[in-house]
């Protein structure tokens, strides 16, 4: 009788509760979209040119893997809301974890690869690992995937070890605050393999920011104040720059909200708010990319001409 009432309770959602979760599964769906159509565009332009860049593999790379981490997000995040008993019995909580784990090490690992290649190309700094680093853009990616391979490895060996551990409190109803504290301890291991990932991608972010604030500032200061195409094309790419920040620091925060929520299962409204926040970076990511790309923002009005085409001729058969 109890089970059949949290499963009750499980269902009800308050007002607010209700729209943050609308809003968490719209962000999910304009994400797909989003990572779709890059991904489109760029597996297009290879089959054109029979010639992928280093930025369009990156770009494809990160919109195939982003994919399949929304898809897990939202799962994961309707599962918790809806059926919250269902990451405490069966094999779910593994299955969702090791997907999780090799798709967010991916997605990270492609974006911080795409924060390196700007960085390297647009920036210029007279440090001596700067130059070294440029020269060896290569050598940059193979030491990379090393460490994306190594982060797999310590991951999935540890998470192994813990789920293997945590199977021995299934069906024992005395040890289930114990089971959660292996379930946030195996969540919280898993986040911590990416850490080297996102360090690297916010410092590379922040100083092609601060070369492009420096750069500005020359510019403005050679012309007396007057403002040319290029300052303004290096202010828009800043902005950019700081939008992913915020979307990658939002996204890292909302996850760690969504993990410390799983041993706080009545408190809804929390885990719901993490997980618009988990949710905006994929979403909002998408169309920076789009948007700060030229490729990718010519294909894109080509695409809305194409739509208002389609639907002019729509409304001239219906008259």
């Amino acid at each position: 009788m109890q089970q059949k009432q949290l499963k009750r309770s499980a269902k009800m959602l308050n007002a607010a509760e209700g729209f943050l979760l609308c809003v968490a599964t719209s962000e999910a769906v304009l994400g797909v979209l989003g990572d779709t159509f890059i991904a489109l565009v760029n597996c297009m332009d290879y089959t054109k040119n029979k010639k992928l860049s280093k930025i369009g593999f990156i770009l494809t790379g990160l919109a195939i893997s982003r994919i399949g981490v929304i898809w897990i997000i939202i799962l994961q995040g309707y599962v918790q809301v809806f059926v919250p008993h269902m990451l405490t019995s069966g094999n779910i909580t593994q299955y969702i974890t090791y997907i999780w784990v090799f798709l967010n090490h991916l997605s990270v690992w492609f974006a911080t690869n795409l924060n390196i290649l700007y960085f390297l190309k647009i920036a210029s700094f007279s440090n001596s690992v700067f130059l070294w680093l440029k020269r060896r853009i290569s050598a940059v990616f193979i030491f990379l995937s090393g460490c994306l391979f190594t982060s797999w490895l310590l991951c999935f060996t540890q998470m192994t070890k813990i789920l293997r551990d945590s199977k021995m409190f299934q069906g024992n109803t005395s040890l289930v605050h114990q089971q959660k504290n292996y379930f946030l301890i195996n969540q919280s291991l898993t986040n911590l393999g990416i850490l080297f990932f996102i360090i690297v991608s916010l410092i590379t972010c922040f100083l092609l920011i601060v070369f492009l604030w420096r750069h500005i500032r020359q510019m403005q200061s050679g012309v007396s104040g007057f403002r040319d195409l290029s300052t303004e094309a290096h202010e828009k790419a800043m902005k950019f720059l700081i939008s992913f920040m915020i979307l990658f620091i939002l996204h890292f925060l909302g996850i760690s909200i969504e993990v410390l929520c799983f041993i706080l299962p009545q408190n809804k409204l929390l885990f719901i708010t993490g997980l618009t926040a988990t949710c905006l970076y994929p979403c909002g990511h998408s169309i920076v990319l789009i948007l700060g790309n030229k490729q990718l923002k010519r294909a894109s009005l080509k695409a809305l001409q194409h739509l208002k085409c389609c639907e002019t001729k729509g409304n001239l058969r219906a008259t």
